[in-house]
């Protein structure tokens, strides 16, 4: 009797799917298939479009968020796919904080012409759905991010997306920071997810890939084929050996999340005390955190200067702890204040995280 995997809890689906099948003698896990083409014959004769491996982690996704996955070379290559959608001269309502690729993509792409953009506050449900009605049914993009990267705000995506779908309004949420494990948008009905699978997916801070999963429904189909072949000719494909790396880092997505979900509370707890901090930004899930520090940009530079356990880099979603000041980085809005540190809060023990957190703060 086959296992029913729809009825596993997503802790479970995320070690259980994509496996090879169970007969004798056959390997537990999917191997690393290295292969420009194929023999003739079968579903599939060249590389660029499909590898085994890839199919594997595209079911562990999918089946994590409900839908069809397509793997793709990186977070930003399967933001692209999502944005080349909308056609030429079409309208993206988006939020004013986002990944700073994503707002880099929506710049560049309006300077260019090819897109109009209404950047606002995601989380004003009022005003975005006001937002909508400027939109064109069939043709323009509700483009979500939550929680916001770096301001942790959290949008109403229920209601969003009700509100889109009722419009006749495409609707795409990145899902990178709360993962399938603690929100599923398309069971929102969301037409499409997107992750950066280099973050909580792959969560060792050693590879990048991107996703893109679509709902298992006629109209899912249709995007998933466009995106797909957007894929394809486009050659925004990753590697076997990276997908691999993120298929078996998928497999222990549950306790990682668990693990710094927890040290991320308990630090939001301390944080909101300590007389270094001015502000806590937190959705209330997950593990990342932004603080606002005393001190300026002066203030929080001393902070990544001084923690000698938290790492004072650029990306998230590892094992490892790390912190940055966003608006050094030059794609950064200038609506994120200067003191702003955002903490991606991973899975050493808490008493050893606050530690050297606290001391770094005391500098500030």
């Amino acid at each position: 009797m086959d296992l029913d995997h729809e009825a596993l809890s997503p802790a479970t689906r995320a070690v259980a799917l994509g496996r090879p099948p169970r007969e004798p003698g056959a390997p537990v896990s999917e191997s690393v298939t290295f292969t420009s083409t194929y023999l003739a014959g079968g579903s599939v004769n060249y590389a660029r479009v499909g590898n085994p491996t890839w199919t594997a982690l595209e079911d562990v996704i999918g089946g994590l968020e409900g839908g069809e996955a397509l793997v793709l070379a990186s977070g930003l290559a399967a933001i692209d796919a999502v944005l080349t959608l909308v056609p030429p001269g079409g309208r993206v309502v988006a939020p004013g904080h986002a990944y700073n690729g994503t707002t880099g993509l929506l710049r560049e792409y309006t300077a260019e012409g090819r897109l109009e953009v209404v950047a606002l506050d995601i989380s004003d449900t009022a005003a975005v759905v006001e937002a909508l009605d400027s939109l064109q049914a069939g043709r323009d993009l509700l483009y979500i991010e939550s929680p916001t990267n770096p301001m942790m705000e959290v949008a109403d995506i229920p209601v969003l997306v009700r509100e889109a779908r009722a419009r006749g309004i495409l609707t795409a949420v990145d899902n990178t920071f709360a993962t399938p494990l603690l929100q599923t948008p398309l069971a929102d009905g969301a037409d499409l997810v997107v992750h950066s699978a280099t973050k909580y997916l792959s969560g060792h801070s050693d590879v990048l890939m991107g996703a893109v999963v679509t709902p298992p429904t006629d109209r899912g189909r249709e995007l998933r084929q466009r995106i797909l072949t957007r894929r394809t000719l486009h050659g925004a494909i990753p590697g076997p050996m990276e997908v691999w790396i993120v298929l078996r880092g998928i497999r222990t997505l549950s306790v990682r999340l668990e693990r710094a979900s927890a040290n991320a509370a308990e630090l939001v707890r301390r944080l909101a005390d300590h007389p270094g901090v001015t502000r806590v930004r937190y959705p209330g899930f997950g593990a990342m955190i932004a603080v606002e520090v005393r001190g300026g940009a002066d203030g929080a530079d001393r902070v990544c200067e001084a923690v000698r356990l938290w790492t004072h880099s650029t990306s998230l979603g590892g094992v490892e702890s790390q912190l940055e000041r966003r608006r050094a980085q030059p794609l950064e809005a200038e609506t994120v204040p200067e003191s702003l540190l955002r903490l991606s809060v991973g899975i050493e023990d808490v008493e050893d995280l606050w530690r050297d957190l606290a001391q770094g703060l005391d500098r500030a």
